[in-house]
């Protein structure tokens, strides 16, 4: 009997590991490997390192952003150096690089170096955004 029981979690474990590969979760309609929030209009990715001066720079304006615009802007950050493999995706050429992305995942903007936090709240406000603060 505990063989059945074995064999029965086995086929129960296998049917919802096979049921989850391949489907896309619906926080990631694009597969794009970031979550949003299903309200948030601009996808905010920062691709750069926890050990370069100017990717540095970029945290406490990505952590104002995230803050000043919660449930409209979701910023994601990637550490290239630990994992390049969004820096393959997006082609980046230099850290840190910002990419912006509408809800459907298309790229708006694309930026390369420090962004100051104003020419990132001139741009989020052009495209219709308000800062909650």
């Amino acid at each position: 009997m505990p063989a059945v029981r074995y064999l029965a979690l086995m086929i129960i474990g296998a049917g919802l590991l096979f049921s989850a590969c391949g489907r896309q979760d619906k926080a990631d309609p694009h597969g794009s490997g970031y979550l949003q929030s299903d309200n948030a209009l601009i996808t905010f990715i920062e691709l750069g390192s926890v050990n370069c001066i100017p990717c540095k720079q970029m945290q406490p304006v990505m952590k104002s952003i995230e803050t000043r615009y919660a449930g409209q802007v979701n910023v994601v950050f990637h550490d290239v150096w630990k994992d390049n493999t969004p820096a393959k995706k997006y082609g980046i050429k230099l850290i840190p690089t910002q990419i912006f992305l509408n809800h459907e995942g298309k790229e708006l903007l694309r930026h390369e170096g420090f962004f100051a936090e104003a020419g990132i709240d001139s741009f989020l406000q052009a495209q219709g955004l308000q800062p909650l603060k």
